[in-house]
């Protein structure tokens, strides 16, 4: 398994009429952690998609809203890739507020495709090798 957390602060923007973060931007939370977890192996989403032509398209997203988070918190996003991909890649995030509540859980799978054809692809070699030590027996 590999992790990684990043932290994101709520902003007056993204809270709604109670006050609670919007339950819409949550999706946005998690692609800030998936975007940090890939750079944090050495991938950038935007390298991916203009270097080397793989596009990486959401075919799934579930979300558990535990309780909420509010103006101005201090979020910290755990994200973790649990299994080694194979034709898709799924990410695993949970929301931890600043007294170390979880707040808000869910995942998000994501398949590969070829920016020219607009093919679906295996899961490509610049993905796969930096995750392999991760995922020893």
């Amino acid at each position: 398994m590999y992790s990684f957390d990043t932290q994101l602060r709520v902003r007056y923007g993204e809270t709604d009429q109670m006050g609670y973060l919007y339950y819409g931007n949550y999706a946005q939370y998690f692609e800030v952690g998936r975007v940090e977890t890939m750079r944090s192996l050495g991938m950038s989403y935007r390298d991916l998609e203009v270097e080397h032509g793989i596009l990486m398209p959401v075919m799934s997203m579930q979300v558990r809203y535990i309780r909420p988070a509010f103006y101005d918190d201090l979020l910290t996003i755990k994200t973790a890739i649990r299994h080694l991909p194979e034709k898709t890649i799924t990410f695993y995030s949970e929301i931890y507020n600043e007294k170390n509540k979880l707040i808000n859980g869910g995942e998000v799978k994501l398949c590969f495709v070829d920016a020219k054809s607009n093919k679906t692809i295996p899961v490509p070699d610049v993905i796969l090798e930096p995750l392999r030590k991760y995922f020893i027996d």
